[in-house]
């Protein structure tokens, strides 16, 4: 949990920088999240590999979430990623892992290996609007986001967008 915390917080420094306009990767917020997505992808890949998928009768369900969370941030190395995603989703089936956190992995692989999204779930800016990556089968993502627990889509990308958005007299 305390790798999470590592994350979350990388990530909470860097979100400013995320509202629209063009990441800067030499932007020390930038480069700390990187650092600490390399640091927890490394030791996730020993986890793994000493005791497969580290799933809730393992490692709580708590634990289970957190081992997700690091590997949908290990975008750096893509083949771990993909060896994870069949990892949880035999995981997701033996009711080791969340549905929800299946859908956000296999989009994020989906969408970096330039193939579109199943779940909807990856967003990106364009002309200042938070919109979905594209989404295979779009007519029916919200029957497949109810599958797995997930919220409507336009309901996510209102979230989204609202997190996003600088605010009004913020301090940067």
């Amino acid at each position: 949990m305390a790798r999470v915390e590592r994350d979350q917080a990388a990530r909470t420094a860097a979100l400013p920088l995320f509202s629209g306009g063009p990441i800067d990767p030499d932007h020390p917020a930038v480069k700390r999240m990187a650092e600490v997505d390399d640091d927890n992808r490394a030791w996730l890949a020993k986890v793994v590999g000493a005791g497969g998928w580290p799933g809730a009768s393992r490692v709580g369900p708590d634990g289970a979430h957190a081992a997700w969370l690091l590997v949908q941030h290990a975008d750096a190395d893509r083949p771990f990623q993909k060896k994870c995603l069949g990892l949880l989703r035999e995981a997701v089936a033996a009711g080791e892992a969340e549905g929800k956190d299946l859908a956000y992995l296999t989009d994020r692989v989906r969408v970096g290996e330039g193939t579109p999204q199943v779940y909807g779930t990856q967003l990106r800016t364009v002309d200042g609007r938070m919109v979905p990556s594209p989404i295979e089968d779009d007519a029916r993502v919200d029957e497949r986001r109810k599958a797995v627990g997930l919220g409507p889509l336009a309901e996510y990308v209102r979230r989204t967008e609202e997190m996003y958005r600088p605010s009004a007299g913020k301090k940067p």
